[in-house]
């Protein structure tokens, strides 16, 4: 193949993502040089930390600059390489670009395990960014222990499902937000959680205290706005607070809550912002422990999967409004 289809980002944002902040083109692919391989992308993860990558504003990596390939998660098969030890067919997966074919020295990818009875989208959808995501998340910053009470928000979304999950499996008694009843409904009798909340239909925080009377010991928030001041406004003395997302607040919608800092400091709760690459020396224990839990039929996970690579940048608009259901992810060539 001589040519590449991809995503560059033409424009940062000014709130939602817009037509034209995003381009879609063709060209022409660079011969190897020694060292490098082109990996034919089969699976491109979207994620909401997209929009964060697009901005120029403080973040955990340097922005994607004005001109370059888009920044995203992918999975995929070698196709031809001039780097020892890797061969056409070797299936990879980490951080590339929105492409259907990049060429790379192999710097933030790394081997994805094959798994006998588990799909390669559900092998990349879990053991990619979002099982570790909610493995480290959850067990290292969570900390949970049998019998506490933990709330998920965005429970159905790709790292939500799994927090709940292994949330279950250690104990805890697991609350779940979702927008929607279908969610909820998916939520509760397919993954197991002991409720979940509809925020579109239901008065969150006169929920939590119909569901968590108790009150909360572990808020796994990925939201922030509203929702995560009715949770954190219920937690308990010496909760924990493990901060993946804020995703109302990445369009320039939502500020902060007023009173988040005070809450914070009366009640004496620690909550600790994270990236999952903050892990990363460790993938190799979550993706073991996911798989096997996978395995066992403990875990299930759901995929989102849209069709087609021209289609990335009206897709990734959904994670904002809610529109996935699921982990997202593009089907950029047959697996």
């Amino acid at each position: 193949m001589t040519t590449r289809r991809l995503w560059r980002l033409q424009s940062r944002p000014d709130g939602d993502i817009a037509d034209g902040d995003l381009v879609y083109a063709t060209e022409h692919l660079p011969p190897l040089a020694d060292g490098q391989f082109t990996l034919g992308i089969t699976y491109l993860s979207l994620d909401p930390t997209n929009r964060i990558w697009m901005s120029d504003a403080e973040q955990y990596m340097p922005p994607v600059g004005l001109g370059d390939a888009m920044r995203g998660g992918v999975c995929g098969r070698v196709i031809d390489s001039r780097k020892d030890g890797v061969t056409p067919g070797d299936l990879f997966a980490g951080i590339g670009e929105w492409a259907d074919i990049i060429v790379t020295d192999g710097t933030g990818l790394s081997r994805l395990p094959e798994i006998p009875g588990l799909a390669l989208s559900d092998v990349f959808g879990t053991l990619g960014l979002v099982g570790p995501t909610a493995y480290f998340g959850l067990l290292d910053i969570g900390q949970p222990k049998p019998g506490e009470t933990l709330v998920v928000s965005s429970a159905a979304g790709g790292v939500g499902q799994i927090v709940g999950q292994i949330g279950k499996i250690k104990g805890c008694h697991v609350v779940g937000i979702a927008g929607g009843r279908v969610k909820c409904d998916y939520v509760v009798n397919e993954l197991g959680f002991d409720a979940c909340i509809d925020y579109k239909a239901d008065d969150v925080g006169a929920a939590l205290d119909r569901l968590a009377p108790g009150g909360i010991d572990i808020n796994f928030e990925q939201v922030g706005g509203p929702i995560m001041a009715a949770v954190n406004a219920r937690m308990k003395l010496f909760g924990r607070i493990a901060l993946c997302g804020l995703i109302s607040q990445y369009n320039g919608h939502e500020g902060d809550p007023a009173g988040l800092w005070t809450t914070m400091l009366m009640r004496r709760l620690s909550a600790r912002g994270f990236i999952v690459t903050d892990f990363s020396p460790r993938f190799g224990e979550a993706a073991q422990a996911l798989a096997g839990w996978m395995l066992a039929g403990q875990l299930k996970t759901r995929q989102d999967i849209r069709p087609g690579l021209e289609n990335a940048a009206r897709t990734v608009k959904d994670l904002y409004s809610g529109g996935n259901f699921g982990k997202l992810l593009i089907e950029v060539t047959a697996p």
